[in-house]
C-alpha cells in the first residue's frame, strides 16, 4: 500500500507520547485512503504474517473496522457456508464496566461482522468455577446481546469431547470451520490463553494441571485446534491494580500465547504469569501496529 502523504509530529500526546513519529495517509489496492501511523518514515506499507504473528490495530469505537483488518492481514476467509463457532470470555458475574467479561459492544460488534457474511454462528461458553455459565452470561449483558441477535447461546461442557493427544476437545469446536476466542485482555495475565481452555473438558483440564504446566497444556491445543483465530478485545481494559483505562487497540492471532505475550509488553505489564514468562516478544511478527507505537505503561 502506497503512502500518499506524511506529517512529521514532534509535539507528544497522550496517546502518542513517543516522538518523533510519522502521520501518514495510505492508499490501498481499491484507492481507499487511511491514517497510518509509523516511527520511521516510510513510503509504503507491507504487512507480514504467519501462523505465529499478532496483528495490532487502533480502533475508534470502531470494532468492525479492527475486525475486517485481522481477517484480512491474516488471510482468513469466510464464505456463506462457514461454519464459526464464537467463544466469548464469561468469568465472572460482574457488571461490564468491570471488563471481566467479553463486553456485550464487542460481542455485538462481532456477531454484526458475521452477519454481514450471512454465516451459521453459533455463540457457546463454559464456566470453570462454581458459577452456572448461565449466570455469569446473564450478569455480563452477553445473553442479551445473543437473544437480540436471535442466537440461542450454548454451554460448552454439555456438548460431546473428543480425545486428541491426552485433551477432551469440544466437538463443536473440531466441527467448526473457524473458531473465534473472545479474549477480555487484562493486564498481567494470559487471557487469550486461559479462556482457550475453555474448549477442554473441565474434568480434563483440571486434572492435566495436576501433571503438566499451563503452558504445555496450551502448546498441545495450540497443535490440536488450528481453526482457532483469537480476538483480543482492549478497547478499555484492566489495569494490574483492577482499575480500568482506556487503550483503544484490538488484537489477533491464531497463537493465543503469543497474542498474550505481546498485549502485556504494549502495556508494559510489571509482572507476567508463569506461561508467558520465557516468550521472547522480539521473535514474533507484528503486524499492523508496531509496539512502539501503541505501547503505553498503563500503570502510570
Amino acid at each position: 500500500m502506497e503512502v500518499v502523504a506524511s506529517s512529521k509530529v514532534l509535539i507528544p500526546s497522550l496517546f502518542h507520547m513517543s516522538v518523533p513519529y510519522f502521520a501518514n495517509i495510505v492508499k490501498d489496492e481499491n484507492n481507499n485512503l487511511f491514517a497510518y501511523k509509523s516511527q520511521e518514515k516510510i513510503e509504503r506499507v507491507e504487512f507480514k504474517s504467519n501462523p505465529d504473528s499478532v496483528a495490532i490495530f487502533k480502533v475508534k469505537y470502531d470494532t468492525i473496522e479492527g475486525m475486517e483488518n485481522i481477517f484480512k492481514l491474516l488471510e482468513v476467509s469466510l464464505n456463506e457456508n462457514s461454519k464459526v463457532l464464537v467463544i466469548p470470555t464469561v468469568v465472572s458475574p460482574n457488571y461490564t464496566y468491570m471488563r471481566e467479561n467479553t463486553s456485550p459492544e464487542f460481542l455485538e460488534a462481532v456477531l454484526d461482522f458475521l452477519s454481514e457474511k450471512n454465516i451459521n454462528v453459533k455463540v457457546g461458553a463454559q464456566s470453570f468455577n462454581e458459577i452456572p455459565v448461565e449466570g455469569l452470561a446473564q450478569k455480563s449483558g452477553l445473553l442479551d446481546v445473543c437473544l437480540k441477535k436471535g442466537i440461542t447461546p450454548f454451554d460448552l461442557s454439555k456438548s460431546n469431547f473428543i480425545k486428541k493427544d491426552d485433551l477432551e476437545i469440544s466437538e463443536e469446536v473440531l466441527n467448526a470451520d473457524l473458531v473465534l476466542n473472545l479474549s477480555m485482555l487484562k493486564a498481567g495475565k494470559a487471557a487469550s490463553t486461559d479462556n482457550a481452555f475453555k474448549v477442554l473438558k473441565k474434568e480434563n483440564y483440571s486434572g492435566l494441571k495436576y501433571l503438566q504446566s499451563e503452558k504445555e497444556i496450551s502448546e498441545k491445543l495450540i497443535k490440536n485446534i488450528s481453526n482457532v483465530l483469537t480476538i483480543g478485545e482492549a478497547e478499555t481494559i484492566q489495569r494490574q491494580s483492577g482499575l480500568v483505562t482506556y487503550l483503544g487497540l484490538i488484537f489477533g492471532g491464531k497463537n493465543f500465547l503469543n497474542i498474550d505475550a505481546i498485549f502485556n509488553r504494549v502495556v508494559m505489564s510489571k509482572q507476567l504469569p508463569e506461561m508467558i514468562k520465557d516468550i521472547n516478544w522480539e521473535d514474533i511478527i507484528i503486524s499492523g501496529r508496531s509496539i512502539k507505537e501503541v505501547e503505553q505503561d498503563i500503570e502510570i
